[in-house]
C-alpha cells in the first residue's frame, strides 16, 4: 500500500520503501505496547485479507491545539468505497469513548483529500471553524501542506456511563 501512488496520493512523503514501511510498523508496535492503543493492521473478517491500517494516536506537534486523540486510516486501493473506512472508524471511536474515556477525537488531512473528509463527516466529525493549518511536516508550497481539522466530541450517553 505504501508503494502505491494512488493510495499515498494525499500523504507526504508520497511513497515509502519497504524499509520505511517496516520502520513505521515498528514505531506503531512500540506505541501500542507503551500506550495500549495505536495504529494497527486491519484485516477483512471474511477472509483475513490485509486491507490497510487504522487506529488512534496522540496528535503530533504539527497539529495546533491540545487534543487527546487523533483517528486515522489508510486502505489498499482494492478496498476503497466499500464502507471499510467508516466501519473501522466507528470501532475506533467506540474504543476512544468506552475504553480511553476521551472527551473528543480529532481527524486531519490535506485540504484536497476529499475522500477522507467525506469519511470524517460520515462518522459525525465536524470541520473545526478556524482550525485549518499548514502541516509543518510538509514543505512550503506543496499542495498537501494546507490541512483541515475535524473533531467529534464524546456522545452524551457515553459521558454518563
Amino acid at each position: 500500500m505504501n508503494a502505491d501512488a494512488q493510495v499515498r496520493k494525499y500523504y507526504y512523503p508520497s511513497l515509502l520503501t519497504a524499509g520505511e514501511t517496516n520502520e513505521l510498523i515498528d514505531e506503531a508496535n512500540e506505541r501500542f505496547a507503551k500506550e495500549g492503543f495505536g495504529f494497527l493492521a486491519v484485516e477483512r473478517k471474511a477472509d483475513g485479507a490485509l486491507i490497510g491500517g487504522a487506529g488512534l494516536s496522540r496528535p503530533g506537534p504539527e497539529v495546533p491545539g491540545e487534543f487527546p486523540l487523533e483517528i486515522g486510516w489508510i486502505l489498499g486501493r482494492a478496498y476503497w468505497r466499500q464502507g471499510y473506512a467508516t466501519e473501522i472508524s466507528q470501532h475506533c471511536l467506540d474504543f476512544a469513548w468506552q475504553e480511553l474515556r476521551a472527551y473528543c477525537v480529532i481527524g486531519y488531512t490535506s485540504a484536497i483529500n476529499i475522500p477522507s473528509r467525506h469519511t470524517m463527516e460520515k462518522i459525525g466529525m465536524i470541520h473545526v471553524d478556524g482550525g485549518d493549518f499548514d502541516d509543518i511536516t510538509v514543505p512550503p508550497g506543496n499542495i498537501l501542506r494546507p490541512h483541515v481539522l475535524y473533531r467529534i466530541d464524546r456522545p452524551k450517553q457515553e459521558i454518563h456511563e
